[in-house]
């Protein structure tokens, strides 16, 4: 399965991408790399049924019947959505000296969060989307389709990789060795 790494850069890359090639530039103080950080944080959401996992198991829960249930449902997204929508329009207060607003920080989780589903289905079995309502699973498993070998090392190569990529674009874009 993709490991933490993955599941915080996918969102990270695509908000940023997003922001800096879409966003006009007058318009990218209104979304401040704040919510790009934000919904990467997000991406790891659904598995904190992981540490869930850690607390159940001394009721004799198994790892099988905690991980990859309701966190990795549609409705953890879903339930960020409904607030995202419920904060629109409302004169809300802005979050901490970068102005952050709240129903936006709200879409950010659902898409970090959302994002998470997303790699599990395709790079690492199942997940079932509409739990506990329905049993009904989703998935390429593309890992699986790798040899042996190779299967052992997809999820750390993946990171790597995306790691690599995620360097050098904010290098080449937003010249991070200044801050270093």
């Amino acid at each position: 399965m993709p490991q933490a790494v993955a599941h915080i850069l996918i969102p990270l890359i695509l908000l940023s991408l997003f922001r800096d090639y879409y966003i006009k530039r007058k318009g990218r103080k209104r979304f401040p790399l704040n919510y790009v950080f934000i919904a990467g944080i997000s991406g790891i959401i659904p598995d904190l049924d992981v540490a869930a996992f850690w607390i159940l198991n001394f009721f004799g829960y198994t790892y099988n019947e905690i991980h990859r249930t309701f966190m990795h449902s549609v409705f953890i997204p879903l339930i960020f959505v409904v607030l995202a929508l419920l904060f629109v329009g409302k004169n809300m207060p802005w979050f901490g000296r970068h102005k952050l607003k709240l129903n936006i920080i709200f879409w950010m989780i659902a898409l970090g969060s959302f994002s998470h589903l997303i790699l599990d289905a395709i790079f690492s079995g199942q997940i079932m989307p509409f739990y506990p309502f329905s049993y009904y699973s989703i998935g390429l498993n593309l890992f699986d389709y790798l040899p042996n070998a190779l299967r052992i090392i997809a999820a750390p190569s993946l990171d790597a990789g995306l790691l690599i990529i995620w360097l050098i674009y904010i290098e080449w874009k937003h010249k991070i060795s200044d801050f270093i």
